[in-house]
């Protein structure tokens, strides 16, 4: 009996190892890339899956200065973003298949939810960055976002 519960403890141990292993080497590191906007580089979050966009931003505590999550959607369209479960203010920036700015929505508040922030044009870009970027960087409609490289960002 004592040699069953030991061999049971055993393969238990060694079936949470190599699950352990497989997990690391099979869960795939956040995406960063560095972007411009306006005349200024953001290094961005890349959410650019049906799974990292529905995450988005949600549960963080907060966005440093300098850094935002850029959605990458499959074709444009009139993408709509809400507050849900967000802990922080942020500004909202849509942008074209060329990445030029069609609509920006600047300090949108958690407590707006659950209100549809929707672009004023069709998006296949969707940027968040920090609350007050916007008006700090005079960003605006008709600018550009360009993705510098794609090199990884540690």
């Amino acid at each position: 009996m004592i040699k069953y519960i030991l061999g049971l403890i055993v393969f238990c141990a060694v079936a949470l190892l190599v699950w352990g292993v497989f997990q690391v080497q099979h869960t795939p590191a956040p995406t960063a890339e560095r972007i411009t906007v306006g005349s200024n580089t953001l290094v961005v979050d890349v959410a650019d899956t049906p799974a990292k966009r529905q995450q988005g931003l949600s549960g963080r505590e907060s966005l440093a200065q300098g850094s935002g999550m850029l959605f990458v959607f499959p074709q444009v369209g009139k993408w709509g973003f809400w507050m849900k479960d967000m802990r922080f203010a942020i500004d909202i920036i849509w942008a074209d298949d060329d990445g030029m700015i069609v609509t920006v929505w600047p300090n949108v508040t958690p407590n707006t939810y659950p209100k549809i922030f929707y672009p004023h044009a069709p998006a296949r870009y969707v940027l968040e960055v920090p609350a007050g970027y916007i008006a700090a960087a005079g960003i605006g409609v008709g600018q550009k976002i360009v993705v510098q490289y794609r090199e990884r960002v540690e």
